[in-house]
């Protein structure tokens, strides 16, 4: 059995590049935005071209007219210049829209493609995971990818462009200052380089610890009756205050990360201004540089320094943006290790089961990191007949049910069905040949009506009138009158709506529409009283002849019918014969137990 556990799943090494390693991964979210990427990068280009053209224009304005005193000149090139601020300004606009759109486009499907893989993923992946936190990558994680989209990414690439532009003029106006200016830059990349690493695991951590308090808060409400009915609403305060504790604390780490680059920026940005006016005014005083050349020097470094200070908070926004995608990485690189086979990699039938409805050959099974559960346990079911699953609480029995309907693969040994191995068979056609009822049947916000033709494509279509009508051929009728409006009636996810016994009838009514070939009810009348039980007993005898029925139950009446009894304890299944025989090895099983 596969390990799912994502808080398990070891962080890779931070590669030597950082940030082609992180282009890398964020592209494919891009790949389908190639056309409004490219109008942003345009818009984006535009708007550096004139930001870096106009220290350039001030500079001529200042040595050429300015100097000479002719503000003719001077209005005119200002005139210019307000031009092309306005066009820069447009550009700007233009950019900021169009990838709006694209972070918005980039969540939408980021969202979708992480809820398409949850529901690719089997059982063993949700019982190793919280809720709350996969509720957390959905929401929060995918959220921070978008605000680096819609927000950020462009911002960055339009601050290096603009950096990289006025580092040009700066070294080709003249190498020797251009050089003295961009000595803190080189500093300021170190620092960068070396705390980046940082930066993105104090906020992997944050994002973690975030996720552990929405999973104590979807834990603590989902269960809040029994927090009531017992109590303790202290013990759900300590937790989630252990868990707002830890979230504040590595949310203040996460902050303190991401901002300290902002000082460490400003200062560069501060030396590299006054490098620039002292050097500077030295050439002037030998005649080697003028005033005009210097105020657009001055501009130029405040071109290069001023996207450097923004992307110190840019690069927070990068590195955050990262540790979001990694968490959803971890989902979306996982596969489901219940994959359908092809009919000739299938393993035959072994001699005596062709027949057979179901069968488990020497079928092992372990949880991960745990002992065996079942071991080397081989037995057949054939059509039409009713077999019991007994045995002490924890004894395998519902994960020998859960086998049989295939939530989870064996770790070794072959489960057939219909003569088939069962891995062969695709999902829609297995779950049409299998039901199974659980104890705790989960129901869908909506009507009685949608519960029961969920995943029911035959009846998915039919009209009220319709569904009634095949509901009462089949018997069901009785069990739809214990509900107030019938088919109408609301129910809600919580199970508020409808006590626990209906929403077994509402599972039951599913189960047995599909008119399955094998029907395993796992403590499926635990939670009906004894009349309405009696009526699924008459329902269940009149299902097809050639419907197998598994029946996993502790009250010993529910039993009593059974044509074969198996008793489940400590990895083995044997046959218990009579129903006598059953109970002593059931009391001798608590006994050993």
């Amino acid at each position: 059995m596969t390990d799912y556990n994502l808080t398990a799943r070891a962080a890779g090494t931070e590669p030597k590049n950082a940030i082609l390693a992180a282009v890398k991964k964020l592209w494919p979210l891009m790949r389908d935005e190639k056309k409004h990427l490219s109008i942003a990068f345009v818009a984006i280009v535009a708007n550096s071209l004139l930001t870096l053209a106009g220290p350039l224009v001030i500079a001529y304005v200042v040595n050429t007219y300015f100097i000479a005193k002719n503000f003719q000149g001077v209005l005119a090139y200002s005139g210019l210049l307000v031009v092309m601020f306005l066009v820069a300004l447009v550009a700007s606009y233009a950019q900021t829209r169009v990838m709006g759109g694209v972070g918005q486009r980039v969540l939408f499907n980021l969202r979708n493609a992480v809820f398409n893989k949850l529901q690719e993923l089997p059982v063993a992946f949700f019982n190793q995971n919280k809720a709350g936190d996969l509720i957390s990558r959905i929401n929060n994680d995918t959220d921070k990818l978008n605000q680096f989209f819609s927000q950020s990414l462009m911002q960055f690439i339009g601050s290096i462009f603009i950096m990289i532009g006025a580092g040009i003029f700066l070294i080709v106006l003249n190498p020797a200052l251009g050089g003295a200016s961009l000595i803190p830059a080189l500093l300021i990349v170190i620092v960068t380089q070396v705390t980046a690493a940082w930066v993105k695991r104090k906020n992997a951590i944050s994002m973690r610890a975030l996720g552990g308090m929405s999973a104590e808060i979807q834990e603590g409400l989902s269960n809040f009756k029994v927090v009531v009915a017992f109590n303790r609403r202290d013990y759900f305060r300590e937790r989630f205050d252990a868990a707002n504790q830890e979230n504040y604390k590595t949310s203040v780490d996460a902050g303190i990360a991401n901002n300290t680059l902002t000082p460490i920026y400003g200062f560069g940005a501060n030396l590299g201004q006054l490098i620039v006016l002292a050097y500077g005014l030295v050439l002037i005083m030998h005649g080697r540089f003028t005033i005009g050349l210097l105020i657009g020097f001055l501009l130029y470094t405040n071109n290069f320094y001023n996207p450097l200070r923004q992307l110190a908070s840019l690069w927070a926004n990068f590195q955050t943006a990262l540790a979001g995608w990694d968490r959803i990485s971890d989902i979306l690189s996982l596969n489901t290790d219940l994959v359908t086979i092809a009919a000739a990699d299938a393993r035959p039938a072994p001699a005596g089961i062709e027949n057979s409805v179901l069968a488990f050959d020497h079928v092992s099974f372990r949880y991960p990191d745990g002992k065996d559960v079942l071991h080397d346990i081989s037995f057949t079911l054939e059509k039409g007949k009713t077999y019991a699953l007994v045995g002490p609480t924890g004894g395998g029995k519902t994960t020998t049910a859960s086998l049989m309907a295939r939530l989870y693969d064996p770790t070794g040994g072959t489960v057939y069905l219909s003569g088939k191995d069962i891995r062969s068979y695709d999902a829609p056609t297995r779950t049409k040949k299998i039901g199974f009822i659980l104890q705790e049947p989960f129901l869908f916000t909506g009507t009685v009506r949608e519960n029961i033709v969920y995943g029911n494509d035959e009846y998915a279509g039919h009209s009220k009138e319709q569904l009634e009508a095949v509901i009462k051929k089949e018997g069901l009728h009785d069990l739809l009158a214990r509900f107030e409006k019938g088919l109408d009636t609301p129910v809600v996810s919580s199970g508020d709506a409808i006590s626990l016994g209906q929403r077994q009838l509402i599972a039951f009514i599913r189960a047995v529409l599909r008119n399955p070939d094998l029907l395993i009810l796992d403590e499926a009348t635990a939670n009906i009283d004894t009349v309405t039980e009696q009526l699924l007993e008459e329902i269940l005898k009149k299902l097809p002849s050639t419907t197998t029925r598994v029946i996993i139950a502790h009250r010993l009446n529910t039993i009593e019918n059974a044509d074969e009894i198996f008793f489940v304890n400590s990895g083995t299944i044997t046959q218990a014969g009579s129903m006598e025989h059953a109970v002593d090895m059931l009391l001798h099983g608590k006994r050993q137990s």
